[in-house]
């Protein structure tokens, strides 16, 4: 019998149950099912006392769980999309995003719209849209002291109660640049309708092969969002004394130290998100952040001069 998975919210009631409803009706489908926690693909934040909290990239992937799958199905909120993308990414596995959070922006569908999306991904019924990830690594020298798997951002940023920090960066072989920032944020196009949206970024359709990189709060007006080639690996260097926070998809991470230096690359994996329609992204961006919609109504009955 073919294997599939299920990724729930466990701190979510709705998930929960709607996730032994699926588990039982894909078994009775002929499926064998395996279920898991998006608990698993948290990163962990690091302590003061322990400032590695590290878990190998590949390490998160679940028991049970490989690349003979069709699919999975994720049930959450963004949060649990992104770990679910850290768990399974490595495996190569398509997930259908079903939103029992917020505004799921990442989601594919919403709860009264399973039914008949469960009898398209069963009739095969479904495209896959590939999104690029992004890995990220903490080297201190030639030791790798920390990685991870990434779908929207990496922020590194001041601790609370310092001040603002300074930046060197270097992108590919291009000649290193100096920002001073409360932080600086590297984005793929799916981050960029995230933290890097909010930081002033612009938005980036997902199917556009860059990276972008936005300045938190600069010290300069020169100092803007810069979209490049994510063929084109990102180096920073702390270039300030303070002790610096790095945090990928806004999870977990770790402390950074003046001596180590951030490395972010195109990662070999992918996202694949199951589509049930044809990907159109500026619906989405329609529904969900209100982008292209009129914010002033005109009435007919104003004479206009």
């Amino acid at each position: 019998m073919p294997k599939v998975g299920i990724i729930f919210n466990d701190n979510k009631p709705t998930a929960c149950s709607v996730a032994q409803e699926l588990q039982e009706q894909l078994q009775s489908s002929g499926f064998t099912v395996v279920v898991e926690t998006g608990s698993g693909g948290l990163l962990g934040y690091s302590q003061p006392d322990r400032p590695i909290c590290h878990t190998r990239i590949e390490h998160l992937t679940p028991p049970h769980f490989d690349e003979s799958m069709p699919f999975a199905i994720v049930l959450g909120g963004d949060g649990t999309v992104l770990s679910a993308f850290r768990q399974l990414a490595p495996l190569g596995i398509p997930l259908l995003t079903i939103n029992t959070g917020h505004m799921g922006f990442l989601t594919e569908i919403y709860l009264n719209q399973l039914p008949t999306a469960i009898e398209q991904l069963i009739n095969g019924d479904y495209q896959i849209e590939s999104r690029s990830m992004m890995t990220v690594q903490l080297m201190r020298g030639e030791t790798l002291l920390w990685e991870a798997l990434s779908l929207n951002e990496m922020v590194l940023h001041r601790e609370p109660l310092t001040s603002m920090c300074h930046f060197e960066i270097q992108v590919g072989y291009h000649a290193s640049v100096d920002i001073t920032a409360d932080g600086i944020i590297v984005s793929t196009p799916t981050g960029s309708t995230a933290y890097s949206l909010s930081a002033g970024g612009p938005v980036v359709t997902p199917d556009v092969p860059v990276f972008q990189l936005a300045p938190i709060c600069p010290h300069s007006l020169a100092s803007r969002a810069l979209v490049f080639s994510d063929l084109e690996p990102v180096t920073i260097f702390p270039a300030t004394p303070n002790r610096m926070v790095l945090v990928v998809d806004g999870n977990g991470g770790c402390y950074v130290l003046p001596e180590d230096r951030v490395y972010l690359s195109k990662s070999p994996y992918a996202a694949k998100f199951i589509r049930l329609q044809t990907p159109e992204f500026f619906r989405i961006l329609r529904e969900k952040l209100g982008w292209g919609l009129p914010h002033i109504a005109k009435p007919t009955s104003v004479e206009l001069p």
